[in-house]
């Protein structure tokens, strides 16, 4: 039969699959072209009167133009995508022609955000965008592709600003600790795109956007700063974050301008009735494919949160204690004084992480009513934070699996002398994008067998994790046989947890 690292790694890449450009947007996706052509986004039909135009911005759009070209095919007047810098290249030298553009598209790619950051190039991308919007009207209708990385991609600040001055703001903001949603609600209410303003200066035409979500909970208004949202923040929110940082009498003149001319209330739901906003790929759906899946290869399976965020090494402590109670239940031992315990372990460390929309009091009680015999499968997402201390090479992926590997051996230590029924388990985590911090891997895997088996090989857990070194212990034991290694994905969804379990 397969082993539990094959259908983990059969879980990863299908649950990737599933939000690759291509598959994505042919599901969510149809041109209907007998009589009035028609745009059919899942379900909804969008009538092409006129002109059918496209603009995208983020670091899966080129993938999901390209799709999007081919499903629309000679309808599609005019595109214009932002995207980062040397995207065409790296994608070309990994054999990913599917993800580029055939050779004589209708659609104008603009390379810019250097390291992700705003630049010349960048802008003009996004003046272009900013131009072809402006002059649509109410027959035209335009598609917008959406990922995460488009904030980067879109600067527009409201004349008379330059972009060298709201860089510079935000960058003194950042220096006296705002936190990134400060910093958001500042740069959006000084753009012309941002917040809701791509879909004002697209009015009258029919605005349908296509979203590849990478934030937690996939609120509209933040992922790529929302250009097609209504925003929920006002310049009163704005002015309030300068004043709580002593900024506001610190500001160049051209803010000082559009920040006293803006309109202090928040525009009214209406102005976006011409809009749709549709999230076609999200951690939600990819973990809904996984789960499928898991199903299929005989798995109970349970999802516990596509939110999972916080320190890592707390995070790595969650899963640890969720793997210790799986381990106790197929030695028969769910009821007891060693589940209780780990139970309000788990309770505890749920309060501190305050992970949003998460039951945990229900989820524990679905892993009551699993039977002792079938395999179990819990799978999660989100995005967890290292507090780098080393120098190592690593990712928040790779350090997740090395602390949890680190976390059952210690367990098991504690639990010999009570040694719960044998069972065979394994833990993932990786990053749907391919590329978990700056390394060639995608995350790892790990066993509770992890610390000794490296230290048969001289490898100290302890002393890599303290020195940030995920990626080089994963390197070096057992040959990389541990390395999650997909290559790009040209998507992005956040991070991917799973652990599988079954009786030996």
């Amino acid at each position: 039969s397969m082993s539990l690292h094959e259908h983990a790694l059969t879980l990863f890449r299908s649950a990737v699959g599933t939000v690759r450009p291509a598959p994505m947007l042919k599901r969510a996706l149809k041109l209907q072209k007998d009589g009035c052509p028609q745009l059919l986004v899942k379900g909804r039909a969008f009538p092409v009167k006129r002109n059918l135009y496209l603009v995208g911005f983020g670091k899966a759009v080129l993938g999901m133009a390209a799709a999007a070209e081919e499903i629309l095919g000679d309808h599609l007047v005019r595109g214009i995508i932002n995207v980062p810098l040397g995207i065409q290249e790296s994608l070309q030298q990994a054999g990913m022609q599917e993800m580029l553009l055939k050779p004589h598209s209708k659609i104008q790619v603009i390379e810019g955000a250097k390291n992700n950051l705003p630049d010349a190039e960048a802008l003009k991308g996004a003046v272009a965008i900013q131009e072809l919007a402006e002059g649509l009207t109410a027959d035209d209708l335009l598609l917008v592709l959406i990922s995460g990385g488009g904030s980067a991609l879109l600067p527009a600040p409201i004349p008379p600003i330059l972009l060298k001055e709201k860089e510079k703001l935000t960058k003194m903001l950042a220096s006296q600790g705002a936190a990134i949603q400060e910093l958001n609600i500042v740069r959006k209410t000084l753009s012309l795109l941002k917040g809701g303003g791509l879909a004002r200066l697209s009015y009258p035409a029919q605005v349908v956007s296509l979203i590849l979500s990478d934030v937690i909970g996939d609120p509209l208004d933040i992922i790529a700063s929302g250009p097609t949202a209504a925003s929920s923040h006002t310049v009163q929110d704005c002015l309030r974050i300068l004043t709580k940082y002593n900024l506001l009498h610190n500001l160049p003149k051209s803010v000082q301008m559009v920040l006293s001319s803006s309109p202090s209330e928040p525009t009214a739901p209406e102005d976006f009735s011409h809009v749709c906003n549709i999230i076609i790929g999200s951690n939600r759906l990819a973990l809904d494919e996984a789960k499928h899946q898991a199903e299929g290869l005989g798995y109970t399976t349970l999802v516990l949160s596509t939110a999972i965020w916080g320190d890592v090494a707390r995070v790595a402590m969650l899963y640890c204690q969720l793997i210790r109670l799986l381990c106790l239940g197929f030695a028969g031992l769910r009821e007891g004084p060693q589940s209780d315990e780990v139970r309000r372990d788990l309770l505890q460390l749920m309060a501190e992480l305050q992970i949003p929309g998460l039951n945990l009091a229900e989820f524990l009680q679905a892993l009551q009513g699993l039977g002792s015999k079938t395999p179990v499968c819990i799978l999660a997402g989100g995005e967890t934070t290292v507090q780098i201390q080393g120098t190592g090479k690593g990712g928040r992926n790779q350090e997740l699996v090395l602390r949890v590997g680190l976390g059952l051996q210690r367990a098991q230590a504690m639990e010999a002398s009570s040694s719960p029924g044998r069972c065979e388990i394994i833990f993932l985590s990786g990053g749907t994008d391919g590329q978990d911090g700056p390394t060639e891997a995608a995350g790892a895997f790990c066993s509770p067998e992890l610390v000794t088996e490296a230290l048969q090989e001289g490898l100290d857990v302890e002393a890599f994790l303290s020195n940030n070194d995920s990626y080089t212990f994963f390197s070096q034991f057992q040959g990389g046989h541990h390395l999650l290694v997909t290559g790009l994905t040209g998507t992005n969804v956040m991070d991917i947890q799973a652990i599988l379990i079954r009786a030996m």
